[in-house]
């Protein structure tokens, strides 16, 4: 079982190395990657399979019991978000390889990746502060050397906004880290919630945590310091926006839902200025994407007020809206990054990213404006796809709690969304190209990359179908976050129930 708990890390890892050594033959490279990402899905789901169970598995890593040892421990959140991340890492790597024209770049984005998916999926099972912060600080190094794959100047100038913001953020959490371990003791999550819940800390704990929470909505793009997302998302390589997309922020948002859940599980005063930060953030973030001119920064824009109803239902802390959070968490990261690669093929078709420049692609390729259509309503929260479910049991959650102005933010964003991917329909898909056909490039090679969409796109649509079990988990998972005596007893045990 223990091999079973590791498995999120050790998979990527092995795999990182493993493209490392087989760098002189990109056929090799590509298979491995691909390989390793399927095989983290398929732990992820085996990881769902047992949570769904009610199993809370858990370690000590090399028999050192808490607050010693690293405490590794897998919930439905925490497995749920290992699948989610192992299904859209290999959508990637399976649309990168068929994008892919420049192997150099290849050889270094697929070891990059995994990087990167060990610090995603370390920071969905630790058990502690502190190695939460390890696997924050091994993202956020994998990340930077995505951004600025393949060179040029705007690239540059967006990894640099992007590092600023970040490395603040990551220096935030290391002294909250210090300030909470000076105050308690102790770093393990649970050891921390234990001494919490029965008021054994000092003010200066909970001052530390806020400190935390701050580094955490930086890193999820809360308002009012979410410029560096739009400002660097948009001029990465295609593959890596949607990686990005899909699931950078939402390691920002877990973590502060576990977080939440853990110090403070009763309505507070940090609830309140969570619940407006979360209205201020949709609002902000949608009309930011109503300005823009690009797809890809629309898009971004969009990510920043989708956060925003992740955190309305952290903010409600409600069993249903936390489980309407859940669920919003799981569709977004589809939905997310298939526009981004839906995004990259459209522009690599047009010739251009900006709506001016763009036009024709209805007429020329049908099937790939359905499969535009079905993220783009979806984000927008059009039944019977995902957004919608995800949607109503936020909205539902806030007017059951009175709060009847989020319900109406929630709402006025979902058709503002609606507005923005009409403008992207209107000026990318049913006008014609403004350079007639001169304007448009070859489609050659391009279809194992319209595979790849289309079965995120599926994806979406089964979610949406498939409502009421997916539902059901997120309502179970949310009850663990409510009731974390569970998680508390597994992550302080000798090995997890």
């Amino acid at each position: 079982m223990n091999t079973l708990i590791v498995a999120p890390l050790l998979i990527p890892l092995a795999t990182l190395v493993l493209t490392l050594l087989a760098r002189r033959s990109p056929r090799a490279v590509s298979a491995l990657s691909l390989a390793g990402a399927l095989a983290l899905a398929a732990a992820g789901l085996v990881l769902v399979g047992l949570a769904a169970q009610g199993q809370i598995l858990a370690t000590q890593a090399g028999g050192w019991a808490a607050p010693y040892g690293i405490t590794l421990v897998i919930d439905r959140l925490s497995a749920v978000m290992v699948a989610i991340t192992g299904i859209v890492g290999a959508a990637v790597i399976a649309f990168a390889l068929a994008r892919d024209d420049d192997p150099a770049r290849g050889r270094n984005f697929h070891p990059l990746v995994h990087g990167l998916l060990v610090g995603v999926c370390g920071a969905f099972v630790t058990g502690d502060v502190f190695n939460l912060y390890v696997w924050f600080e091994v993202l956020l190094a994998g990340s930077f050397a995505l951004l600025v794959l393949g060179g040029g100047k705007r690239r540059l100038a967006g990894t640099v906004v992007y590092m600023v913001l970040n490395l603040v953020a990551t220096l935030m959490f290391l002294l909250a880290a210090g300030m909470l371990y000076g105050a308690s003791g102790s770093l393990n999550m649970a050891l921390l919630a234990q001494a919490f819940a029965a008021d054994e800390v000092p003010a200066s704990a909970h001052a530390a945590v806020v400190l935390m929470l701050t580094a955490f909505s930086i890193k999820a793009a809360l308002f009012p310091v979410f410029g560096w997302l739009p400002a660097s998302y948009h001029v990465a390589w295609p593959p890596v926006s949607a990686l990005f997309a899909g699931l950078l922020t939402k390691v920002g948002v877990y973590a502060l839902i576990r977080s939440v859940t853990l110090f403070w599980p009763e309505p507070g005063i940090v609830h309140e200025v969570l619940l407006w930060v979360a209205c201020a953030t949709m609002l902000i973030g949608v009309l930011g994407a109503a300005a823009q001119v690009e797809v890809r920064r629309i898009l971004s824009f969009h990510i920043v007020s989708q956060v925003g109803y992740m955190i309305l239902g952290l903010a409600l802390a409600t069993p249903l809206a936390l489980a309407g959070a859940i669920f919003y968490l799981i569709h977004h990261i589809v939905v997310k990054a298939n526009l981004f690669l839906i995004g990259g093929i459209a522009a690599h078709l047009t010739g251009s990213e900006r709506l001016a420049a763009m036009g024709g692609l209805y007429a020329r390729t049908p099937g790939l404006a359905l499969l535009f259509a079905i993220p783009a309503l979806s984000l927008a929260g059009i039944p019977p796809l995902s957004g919608f479910w995800a949607k109503f049991a936020l909205v539902r959650a806030a007017l059951d709690a009175g709060a009847w102005s989020a319900a109406a933010v929630a709402l006025a964003t979902g058709l503002l969304t609606l507005l923005s991917m009409s403008k992207i329909w209107n000026e990318a898909f049913l006008k014609p190209h403004p350079a007639g056909h001169e304007g448009e490039r070859s489609a050659d090679g391009l279809r194992p990359a319209r595979w790849v969409v289309s079965a995120l796109a599926a994806m979406t649509v089964a979610i949406g179908l498939a409502a009421g079990p997916v539902m059901d988990y997120a309502v179970a998972a949310a009850d663990q976050l409510g009731a974390p005596a569970g998680y508390i007893a597994a992550a302080t045990g000798d090995g997890g129930h």
